[in-house]
Formats: structure tokens, C-alpha cells, sequence
């Protein structure tokens, strides 16, 4: 701790790591270990040094649960693990707790890649999260079926345009239709009429011939 301290004061960093805290435990009782800890924890807080402890935990163990009994002194508890699914072992984050800040209860896969670590986005498939090659699997199965939707979408939308046309044409047609109908109508009974009236002037003469014998 005394060491600690001092390179603390000589370097003045910003953020400090230990990597990991749990290696500590072969080096002394557990409650020795803790109260080091603590002790290195209220220094570095008043300090203004933001610190970053690591524990590794073993398989069956709780990670809930530190092993070193300091997770109360944690402001933010982040949780790593490996997740074996399909034949492969991905990396998983999620954030446990974090005082004072509001956080997601989601877990989030994560790459490490040669630009840094990568978050992926949360990815859920039919009722789990998928992560690896089952997110890319899913990703690509949803794309396509997006893709070939849009597809129906549009035929569907030119089928109706095609047919919105169509039924246009016709409208118009029949509308010509009752136009020449109509006019051919009142035609007829143009004709009509004058044969009518042809007709009764043909009576009236023929009534005034025969009053004239």
C-alpha cells in the first residue's frame, strides 16, 4: 500500500488499474486483503484518481459475489463473462450496478478488434439475445426477409398503379359510351318528334281536303 502510494504521488496519474485484485489473496488473509484495499480505494478517491479493479472468478462461482468482499465500495460494477453457444465462446458485458447513474439491464456483446473494443448492438431473436455467428445469422435471415417484403411491396403497389390505370381507361371509355348513347337518345327522339308532328299535318290536310268536296 505504502509503495502505492508513493507512486501515486510520483507519477500523478489520472486512472489507475490493478489487474487483477484477486491475485491479492495469496498474499494475505482475506480480511487483511479487504482493509488494504479499502484503504487504497479511499486514497485514490480523494486523490480525484479514477481507479479501475479487475477480479477474475472462477467457473460455479457467483459473479454477483466478490471474492475479496469490496463490491459495496465499487461506484460502478461492470460483469464480463463468456457465453458458449453454436460451437463458439463469446464475450458478454453488462453493467451489475452504478451509483448514481442510470444503466441499461441489458447484457452486450462485445469484439475485440484492432481498432479497440466494439459494443455490438443488442440483437433479440425469437425469445433470446443473440450473439456471434447466431446474431449474424439472424441478422442476414431478417435482412433478406425485409428485402424480399419491399420486393412484394413494390410489386404490389406497380400492380395497383397498373391496375388504378386500367380502370381509368375504362371509366373513360364508358363515359364516352353515355355520351354517344345519349346523344344517339335525344337523336331518336328528335326524330320522333318531327315524325309526329309530320304526322298530324298530314291529318290536318287531309281533314280540310275532304270538307273542301
Amino acid at each position: 500500500l505504502a509503495s502505492l502510494h508513493k507512486l501515486v504521488h510520483e507519477f500523478k496519474p489520472h486512472a489507475v488499474a490493478l489487474d487483477p485484485i484477486t491475485n491479492m489473496m495469496s498474499i494475505g488473509e482475506s480480511a487483511e486483503v479487504k482493509a488494504m484495499l479499502t484503504r487504497l480505494i479511499d486514497f485514490l478517491k480523494n486523490q480525484g484518481i479514477t481507479s479501475l479493479f479487475t477480479s477474475l472468478t472462477g467457473g460455479g462461482h457467483d459473479l454477483d459475489q466478490s471474492e475479496v468482499g469490496i463490491s459495496s465500495l465499487m461506484d460502478t460494477w461492470l460483469i464480463v463473462r463468456m457465453l458458449e453457444t453454436n460451437g463458439e465462446r463469446n464475450r458478454l458485458l453488462y453493467v451489475l450496478k452504478s451509483r448514481g447513474m442510470a444503466h441499461s439491464n441489458q447484457m452486450r456483446e462485445f469484439l475485440l478488434t484492432d481498432g479497440g473494443i466494439q459494443l455490438r448492438d443488442v440483437y433479440v431473436g425469437p425469445g433470446a439475445v443473440l450473439t456471434g455467428s447466431a446474431r449474424l445469422t439472424q441478422e442476414a435471415r431478417d435482412k433478406a426477409e425485409g428485402l424480399a417484403e419491399q420486393v412484394a411491396a413494390t410489386r404490389r403497389d406497380r400492380e395497383l398503379i397498373q391496375e388504378q390505370a386500367s380502370l381509368k381507361t375504362q371509366a373513360a371509355a364508358l363515359l364516352a359510351r353515355v355520351g354517344r348513347i345519349q346523344e344517339e337518345l335525344q337523336t331518336s327522339q328528335q326524330q320522333a318528334r318531327r315524325r309526329g308532328e309530320a304526322a298530324s299535318a298530314d291529318q290536318g290536310a287531309l281533314a280540310r281536303a275532304r270538307q273542301a268536296d
